[in-house]
């Protein structure tokens, strides 16, 4: 039984992940000979904040101090390169018509490591706000907003189903006690295969709508 489901939004939601990626390589052209490692790290952590990416890229690629102001000028930065790209960035293929479908049948939550108020502006432009009861971001991990909604709606966690893209999205599920499903695009390497706890893998939100017939 799945009573509520929780959705990443890059990379589940909208095909955004590449906004992203090209921002990395954007923000840290100052440094040109670390430039593929640092796009690399961003790539293999997928569901990290950006602000965590930051403090690691400066500790330990970079290794220089990341003084608050250099911190929020890159955080401003990032914002101004990515916000316009992910509010036209195309659906994940089904998306749209999951939300329209499922938000009436079982409550629908954003649980995304994009900043909170970016993400409920990118939401609210992409007329998406009346689908879900909440949206959630960072700076709060995803484990704890998964807690706070498993804590507010009463839900037993074993009815809880999130949908992420991401290793780190696994790992959130997986401390939080709640169901898994892993989505990877056709081009893109399956980061999920032999991992223990994901419940399915799915293409896109076609594949999501026809797992939750099947298990009703």
């Amino acid at each position: 039984m799945i009573s509520i489901i929780i959705l990443d939004f890059d990379g589940v939601i909208l095909e955004s992940v590449s906004v992203k990626t090209e921002a990395f390589r954007t923000l840290f052209s100052f440094a040109p000979e670390y430039v593929e490692e640092i796009v690399q790290f961003h790539k293999d952590n997928g569901g990290m904040s950006r602000f965590d990416k930051f403090r690691y890229i400066y500790d330990l690629i970079l290794k220089r101090e990341l003084d608050p102001a250099t911190f929020t000028a890159l955080s401003e930065k990032f914002s101004a390169l990515v916000f316009q790209g992910v509010v036209n960035a195309p659906f994940v293929p089904g998306a749209r018509e999951f939300l329209e479908r499922w938000s009436a049948k079982i409550p629908l939550y954003i649980v995304s490591a994009t900043p909170e108020p970016e993400l409920k502006e990118i939401v609210q432009k992409r007329n998406l706000t009346l689908f879900f009861r909440n949206v959630y971001g960072a700076p709060r991990k995803k484990a704890e907003c998964i807690s706070e909604i498993h804590i507010t709606s009463g839900v037993p966690l074993s009815d809880i189903l999130f949908v992420g893209d991401a290793l780190n999205d696994l790992a959130a599920a997986q401390s939080s006690g709640v169901k898994f499903i892993g989505r990877v695009a056709a081009e893109e390497m399956n980061v999920f295969r032999n991992c223990h706890g994901v419940e399915k893998v799915i293409l896109d939100l076609h594949e999501l709508s026809e797992f939750l017939e099947e298990i009703a």
